[in-house]
């Protein structure tokens, strides 16, 4: 019987992830590893935001899912760069995957590549793609109490969102609970509180993504 520890594969994903780095560094883009629980409205996020950033940066995207390819299509629909990648049932993306996707992009036409991940608060937490910044959206309608069931994906993030803001008063959600367990597991991060829907809060967080690229692309 052989048997491979699970130290030595995430070993072999970070040289992977290292290298992915180096590439997009290379190109001058900045690497965001977007992650949430499926439902929680990452597409949604993008479909808001880029309208804001585009007049200053070029985004790019490469979408995670189990299977199909919808969310890819909404971002196609804006006239953004997107690759899709579909991982037959596995519950995040590695780095030997980004890096396969992100052959089939133009990096040198792109500022700002966002890796979408495959929707989960657990996995996605241990695998580093070789982005730059990890930011986490936390919908109203998961609860408050998320940032202690899943903790591990709340500390390795330079940024919250808390989308869906539009239903708070339809729930008990409480964005002082979940500020203070951020003020704890990464006291560094921003927290952002948004609504795609209504376009509340979205100038903040694009803002902030376009601080994050020209401190790259200067660095």
């Amino acid at each position: 019987m052989k048997i491979v520890a699970a130290k030595k594969i995430l070993k072999a994903n970070d040289q992977l992830a290292a290298e992915n780095r180096a590439r997009f560094d290379a190109a001058g883009v900045l690497a965001c590893n977007l992650v949430g629980s499926p439902g929680c409205g990452k597409t949604t996020l993008l479909e808001a935001v880029f309208p804001h950033i585009r007049p200053h940066c070029a985004p790019g995207v490469i979408e995670g899912d189990i299977a199909g390819s919808l969310d890819a299509q909404r971002i196609e629909r804006l006239g953004v760069p997107v690759v899709q990648i579909n991982t037959d049932g596995a519950c995040h993306l590695d780095a030997a995957m980004v890096g396969a996707a992100a052959a089939g992009l133009d990096l040198n036409a792109i500022d700002l590549l966002v890796i979408e991940n495959v929707g989960n608060l657990v996995c996605t937490a241990g695998f580093d793609l070789g982005e730059h910044v990890r930011v986490l959206v936390l919908s109203v309608a998961e609860g408050h109490d998320k940032p202690l069931k899943y903790p591990a994906i709340f500390q390795g993030s330079h940024a919250l969102v808390v989308s869906k803001m539009d239903l708070v008063p339809h729930t008990d959600f409480s964005i002082e609970e979940v500020r203070a367990a951020m003020r704890r597991l990464a006291p560094e991060a921003r927290v952002f509180e948004l609504s795609a829907r209504t376009g509340q809060g979205i100038e903040p967080f694009a803002q902030w993504l376009l601080e994050k690229r020209q401190a790259h692309g200067a660095a």
